[in-house]
């Protein structure tokens, strides 16, 4: 006798309305606006942590890269939220194509100062272990994540730092995300890039998650040559649509002095909405409001489970043999 794993999802949660949807993005990108300010001005005001979401529009310096740092926030916040719209290709770019065991997926946000751009090392030490592992597509021993992180972190901009890192993961400091399970404690440098003629491989990197690009498929590849998992995320009614939907609202918000923008400017019902949410907070600090909104924002919508099926194997055909099944189960009405 043999036996396959059946991997159950389980809807929890009905599929989201358009103004949970868009709030949940939102949220992510308001963070990243925040941490793209300078500290020197942050500190004007004492500290990230205190700057109102009024202020926001008067502090920040609009540049070309911030929607780019935005996508990274909103494709870590997804991955940690179990977003239907990210989770299963996520899942299938793991599982599928970098052989990560193990079944609760996590996203590590991973960064330091790219271009002046003050960015986060956020969770990494409550999640990581002393052995957690960081899988490179090579065959070696997969180096330990946990011990490389400070030096990771140095060398953004200290290129003689880059020297101390192992052949196999000399280039993991370009990482935007760690994305693994912690169950098996296995991750993955991953690229996340707004453009994807921007992607770039390098020793580490793993994953490159990007928008799909019109009249090409958004099925999830393997660029060989950049030794690279490709994973592109939808629009049409899926992830890339709603995020740029939600980078929208926030332009217009804040382009209105963090004020409910005029009907023109935002059309949309559902849009004005979320705008609405955003101005009857704009005494607050960012980071209390992005706290505040969580309760309106779509919760996690699976939960995974997995059970053992056994098999009679003089009934199946070796080359029939399936390890693992996925078996979507919806929300009982």
């Amino acid at each position: 006798m043999s036996h396959i794993d059946l991997r159950i999802e389980s809807q929890q949660n009905p599929v989201a309305d358009e103004v949970s949807a868009l709030i949940a993005v939102v949220r992510p990108i308001l963070t990243g606006l925040l941490f793209s300010l300078k500290q020197d001005v942050a500190k004007e005001v004492g500290g990230y942590e205190n700057v109102k979401l009024k202020l926001l529009p008067r502090l920040r310096l609009q540049g070309d890269g911030d929607v780019g740092i935005c996508y990274e926030y909103a494709v870590h916040d997804a991955v940690r939220r179990n977003d239907s719209l990210i989770a299963e290709r996520v899942a299938d770019a793991l599982k599928k194509h970098c052989k990560v065991p193990g079944r609760k997926i996590e996203s590590i946000l991973f960064g330091a100062e790219k271009s002046g751009v003050v960015q986060l090392i956020d969770t990494a030490k409550d999640i990581l272990t002393d052995d957690s592992r960081i899988l490179t597509g090579k065959q070696s021993q997969p180096p330990k994540l946990k011990s490389y992180l400070n030096i990771l972190a140095a060398a953004f901009s200290r290129e003689s730092t880059r020297l101390s890192l192992p052949t196999s993961i000399n280039g993991l400091w370009k990482a935007d995300l760690f994305i693994g399970c912690t169950d098996s404690d296995r991750w993955v440098g991953t690229t996340v890039k707004i453009n994807p003629k921007h992607l770039e491989g390098a020793n580490g990197l793993r994953v490159g998650i990007v928008p799909s690009m019109q009249g090409k498929s958004d099925r999830i590849t393997v660029d060989h040559q950049k030794n690279l998992v490709i994973c592109p995320l939808p629009y049409d009614a899926s992830f890339m649509e709603v995020f740029y939907y939600a980078w929208g609202i926030v332009q217009q918000f804040l382009k209105a002095d963090a004020n409910v923008p005029k009907e023109v400017a935002l059309p949309t019902p559902a849009h004005r909405q979320v705008a609405k949410e955003l101005a009857a907070r704009r005494e607050f600090p960012v980071l209390d409001v992005v706290e505040a909104l969580s309760a309106l924002a779509q919760p996690h919508l699976l939960a995974n489970s997995t059970s053992s099926v056994s098999l009679d194997q003089s009934r199946v055909a070796a080359s029939s043999i399936t390890e693992t099944m996925i078996a979507p189960i919806s929300r009982a009405v």
